[in-house]
C-alpha cells in the first residue's frame, strides 16, 4: 500500500519559459499600460528562468543565492520580472519586428544555461532576424561555447563585470560574499569574446557605486574603449533585502560628472592627463574647453543610457527605462534624447564651477597605460 503525499509537478522553466521585465512586456503588448513620458523599449531583455535560480551571490543583486525568498518572487534591478511562455515572447517579437531593435538573452549561473541559450537562439532565429545579444555568465563559458553563439547568430556579447578592480570584485561578487565568481575568468571571457566577435561587438557593464573610485572607473572605461570594447555605465540603486540594501547611491553630482568625463574620454575630446584626482581617487579638477562642455551637454548623448545599438539606426536599443531611478525622480540616464529643459537640469546637476577649469591649462602625470588586465 502506497502512502504519502503526491509531489507537485515541477513548474515550467527555461527554455519553455523566460522572465521578462514589465517594461519589456509592455513594449511587446504582453501587458497593458504606458510609460512615463511615453518611453518605449526597442531592445527586449529576457532572463533565463530556473526553479532554483542563479547560483551566484552578488552583494547588490536581487537574484542573489542568499537573498531571502523564493526565486520566482525575487526582483531584479528592483522590479518584478514575471514569467512568460517563450513561444509567446518570440511570437510577439516576430509580430513587432519592424520596431524591435534587439533581443538580449541574459544568462544566470546555472548548469542548464548554455544549452538553453543555444535553444533560445535557434527558436528565435527561426522567426525573426532581429539582432541578438547575450549578456553572458562567464563561469559557464569557454572559447568553444562563445564560438557556438556566434555561429548560431549572436552578434554582440555583454559581460556583467560590474566592478572595475579585483579588490571590489572580490568584495561584492567573489570570496568575501561566497559568490563563487572569479575575476580572472571574467577577463578570460572578455578577451575571448573580443577575439571571436571582433571590435565594438563586446561590452562590459560597469556599476558606479560598488566601491571603485572615480579614477578607477574612468581609467577602466578609457582603457577598454581604446581596445575597441564598450563600457556601459549603470548607476547603483540598492535592491531591498540584498547584502547592499543599506548602501548609499552615488550622488547625482558624482554620477553626472562621471558620465560627462567618460564620454569626453571616449570621444577623444579630452585626455586622461586633463583630469586631476584627490587622494581618495575622486575627481578634483578637470581642464575642458568651454565649447567642448557645451557640445557635450547640448548633444546630450553622454547622459543617455549606455546599451547595445540597433543595427538599422545605430542608436541605443537597450534603454532600460527606470533601471536606476523611479518615475518622478531625476533621470540618471535618459532613455530618450533629453529635452531643452532636461539639458538645463543636467548643467545645474554638473555644478561645473566646483571642479571644471575652462582654460587651456593641462594636467600631467596621470596614468596613460591602455593595457587591460591579464
Amino acid at each position: 500500500m502506497e502512502t504519502g503525499v503526491a509531489k507537485a509537478a515541477p513548474r515550467p522553466a527555461s527554455p519553455q519559459t523566460l522572465r521578462m521585465s514589465n517594461a519589456a512586456a509592455l513594449s511587446l503588448r504582453l501587458a497593458a499600460g504606458r510609460f512615463y513620458r511615453d518611453v518605449e523599449l526597442t531592445g527586449i531583455n529576457v532572463l533565463l528562468d530556473y526553479e532554483r535560480g542563479c547560483h551566484a551571490n552578488c552583494a547588490y543583486c536581487g537574484l542573489a543565492r542568499e537573498r531571502a525568498g523564493a526565486y520566482e518572487d525575487k526582483s531584479f534591478i528592483r522590479v518584478d520580472w514575471p514569467v512568460h511562455p517563450t513561444d509567446r515572447i518570440i511570437e510577439q517579437m516576430a509580430k513587432h519586428a519592424e520596431r524591435m531593435g534587439r533581443f538580449c538573452i541574459s544568462q544566470v549561473v546555472h548548469p542548464q544555461t548554455h544549452h538553453d541559450t543555444l535553444e533560445l537562439i535557434r527558436r528565435f532565429r527561426a522567426r525573426t532576424d532581429t539582432p541578438i545579444s547575450v549578456l553572458c555568465a562567464p563561469p559557464l563559458l569557454n572559447r568553444e561555447r562563445l564560438q557556438q553563439y556566434k555561429d548560431a547568430g549572436v552578434d554582440m556579447i555583454g559581460v556583467g563585470l560590474d566592478a572595475v578592480t579585483e579588490r571590489t570584485f572580490e568584495r561584492r561578487r567573489g570570496r568575501e560574499v561566497r559568490g563563487g565568481l572569479h575575476w580572472k575568468k571574467y577577463w578570460e571571457v572578455i578577451f575571448l569574446s573580443r577575439e571571436i566577435f571582433g571590435p565594438w561587438k563586446v561590452n562590459c557593464h560597469v556599476v558606479v557605486g560598488l566601491g571603485d573610485s572615480d579614477r578607477e572607473l574612468l581609467e577602466f572605461s578609457d582603457r577598454v574603449n581604446r581596445n575597441e570594447i564598450y563600457a556601459y555605465l549603470f548607476c547603483f540603486y540598492p535592491e531591498p533585502d540584498s547584502a547592499m540594501a543599506s548602501a548609499r547611491r552615488p550622488s547625482l553630482f558624482r554620477w553626472r560628472r562621471i558620465q560627462l568625463l567618460k564620454y569626453l574620454l571616449e570621444e577623444r575630446k579630452i585626455s586622461p592627463r586633463d583630469i586631476q584626482y584627490n587622494g581618495r581617487g575622486g575627481v578634483a579638477r578637470a581642464s575642458i574647453a568651454r565649447e567642448v562642455i557645451n557640445w557635450a551637454i547640448e548633444g546630450a548623448a553622454a547622459f543617455m543610457t549606455n546599451g547595445c545599438p540597433e543595427q538599422r539606426t545605430g542608436l541605443v536599443s537597450c534603454t532600460r527605462p527606470f533601471g536606476s531611478y523611479r518615475p518622478g525622480e531625476p533621470f540618471r540616464d535618459y532613455p530618450f534624447v533629453p529635452s531643452s529643459a532636461d539639458r538645463k537640469a543636467i548643467r545645474r546637476q554638473l555644478r561645473l564651477d566646483r571642479w571644471c577649469a575652462t582654460s587651456n591649462e593641462q594636467y600631467h602625470g596621470q596614468n596613460t597605460d591602455h593595457s587591460l588586465p591579464r
